[in-house]
């Protein structure tokens, strides 16, 4: 009777063992060392906000810009902030602020570089009660150099007349705008 319970015990204890060892063979290494990452997906929202309203001030305390907009959404793959309806008042440190408002904008994730898509309006009114209004479909404004570009037809009213043209450099600070091409003007003869 013992021989046979050694018998059982000895086929269980091999079988057994064979268990282990195959499990044991699974159980390799590789398997515990990183992974690659998986692809992040581009346009996973880490955080967003509505109705956002946002100050910044220059080092001198005086006022940077004013910007509200409808929604804000942060992307977390690539670190760009998407606005909808930003609406901003440039004010460069004077009482005169460039007004910027479009559809859509998407903020780099320094800061550095907004991308206004859709509707892109600029506008400014001078101390002598001179408006002016650039508008374009997209363009890329840069804050802190005051300075706006794009590649796309721009309209310019202001200074008694219409200028047209297909790309612009506009530097803020200085109230100076270059249109680069096709450039056609129309004003009022006083």
């Amino acid at each position: 009777m013992l021989s046979k319970t050694i018998r059982k015990f000895l086929v269980f204890g091999c079988i057994a063992a064979i268990f282990a060892a195959v499990g044991y063979w699974n159980i390799s290494p590789e398997r515990f060392l990183d992974k690659p990452a998986a692809k992040a997906d581009e346009t996973r929202i880490d955080w967003y906000a509505t109705n956002t309203h946002t100050v910044q001030y220059l080092p001198d305390g005086k006022l940077q810009y004013d910007m509200t907009s409808d929604k804000v959404e942060h992307l977390k793959a690539t670190d760009v902030t998407l606005v909808s309806k930003p609406d901003l008042n440039m004010f460069r440190g004077t009482e005169f602020p460039w007004h910027v408002q479009s559809e859509r904008g998407e903020v780099n994730s320094g800061g550095t570089e907004v991308e206004l898509i859709d509707s892109v309006r600029i506008a400014r009114t001078d101390e002598k009660k001179r408006t002016t209004i650039i508008t374009s479909t997209r363009m890329t404004v840069f804050p802190q150099r005051q300075y706006a570009q794009t590649e796309q037809p721009v309209r310019i009213d202001g200074a008694g007349g219409v200028s047209t043209g297909t790309g612009m450099k506009a530097y803020l600070k200085e109230s100076r705008i270059h249109l680069l091409s096709n450039v056609r003007g129309q004003y009022e003869a006083r």
